[in-house]
């Protein structure tokens, strides 16, 4: 008979195991420390407190156990770096190939959607002729429409949250509301983009209005978020809807800022590339987070799931 002695002492075995089961226990502590404090979060946001919830969010970052590890995490770099993509070729970290496509094909999609809006009377007439049409519409294509913008309202999310843009509230229409009208609308809105109010005003003339509000780290923060949805629907489907009322919004910004083309082609470009790597790299996150927008979950559900789902390698 054979005896089989082990070269690691009975003491380290135990030892090890009860480590385990402490780092298990603490992360169980972390994660119901975190519910909490996210259950607060959506008290300070339902009650229009958009302050106090940013604060409790940021302090929730900066926990020495690190109870929201995702917020923040890929903040945007400002203008003048070195490009997202750039900077993983020069590393070697990933295959870049897909990417690349998908960013081409969002730049491809932007020139388009300006296009479309140069013909707005057009379209609109466009638009209402196919809605004449939708009552031949099939039932599965308005699920594949419903799948899309779930998508496209999480890339929002996900993009904005990774970026350290805290959202306060956001809608994705439901099977029922594309049913009544084809063309209903998504929203994620975000803490700190309220200058969207201002856009079409004249700086000079508005007295309330302040460029720190602004400046050019904020600017790409914005233009990454506000590519988010186009990003994911290319990453997910390869293609887009093609009807985007996100690159309007993006050029006014651009425009009213008086960047200048090369400028504003730079900006697109790099916010492009900042959304895909952070869609492509936490794709779990993105699906779980679309998933419990579609049920209307709360922010903070929304922020738990992603904490539980991203990608930290």
């Amino acid at each position: 008979m054979k005896v089989y002695i082990s070269s690691v002492p009975a003491i380290q075995i135990r030892q090890r195991r009860v480590w385990a089961v402490t780092v298990k226990e603490g992360e169980a502590a972390a994660a119901l420390r975190r519910r909490r404090a996210l259950r607060r979060v959506d008290g300070e946001l339902e009650k229009g407190n958009y302050k106090a919830a940013l604060s409790l969010v940021k302090q929730l970052k900066g926990h020495p156990a690190g109870l929201l590890r995702g917020f923040s995490s890929a903040a945007a770099k400002a203008p003048g770096s070195v490009s997202p993509l750039d900077e993983l070729k020069l590393s070697g970290e990933i295959e870049l190939s897909s990417l690349q496509l998908a960013v081409d094909a969002i730049l491809h999609t932007v020139r388009c959607s300006l296009g479309f809006q140069m013909q707005e009377e057009q379209t609109e007439m466009s638009l209402q002729d196919f809605g004449e049409t939708m009552d031949i519409e099939s039932y599965h294509s308005i699920h594949e429409d419903h799948l899309m913008c779930m998508q496209h309202e999480a890339g929002h999310f996900l993009v904005g949250y990774m970026l350290g843009a805290l959202p306060r509230r956001y809608k994705v229409p439901s099977v029922e509301d594309l049913l009544q009208d084809k063309f209903a609308a998504g929203k994620v809105e975000f803490i700190g983009f309220e200058f969207l109010r201002d856009v079409g005003v004249d700086i000079k003339s508005n007295k309330n209005f302040s460029k720190r509000k602004l400046n050019r780290e904020n600017l790409r923060k914005f233009s990454s978020v506000i590519l988010g949805g186009l990003a994911a629907e290319h990453l997910l489907f390869g293609h887009s809807e093609l009807l985007h009322s996100d690159v309007e919004k993006l050029y006014r910004v651009l425009q009213w800022l008086n960047l200048t083309e090369n400028e504003a082609d730079s900006e697109i470009k790099q916010a492009a590339e900042a959304a895909v790597l952070i869609l492509s790299r936490h794709s779990k996150a993105r699906s779980r987070l679309a998933e419990a927008m579609a049920l209307g979950r709360s922010v903070g559900y929304c922020i738990e799931t992603i904490e539980k789902n991203i990608n930290l390698q």
